[in-house]
C-alpha cells in the first residue's frame, strides 16, 4: 500500500507517480499480473528516499 498518489504532496517523485498512473489506466487487467510491478518498486523507492530527505 502507498499513500494517496498527489503531485504536490510528492514532487520528488511525480514522474514515476504518472507512469505508475499511466500503467494502470493502459492495463487495466495486466496490472494484477505484475505489469507495472517495477513501477510499483520505484515508486516505494522514492517514497523512502523522499521521507529521508526531509
Amino acid at each position: 500500500m502507498h499513500p494517496p498518489l498527489t503531485l504536490h504532496r510528492h514532487p520528488m517523485c511525480a514522474e514515476i507517480i504518472e507512469q505508475f498512473q499511466k500503467c494502470h489506466v493502459d492495463h487495466p487487467i495486466r496490472k494484477f499480473f505484475g505489469d507495472c510491478t517495477d513501477l510499483k518498486i520505484k515508486l516505494d523507492q522514492c517514497f523512502r528516499q523522499e521521507v529521508s530527505y526531509y
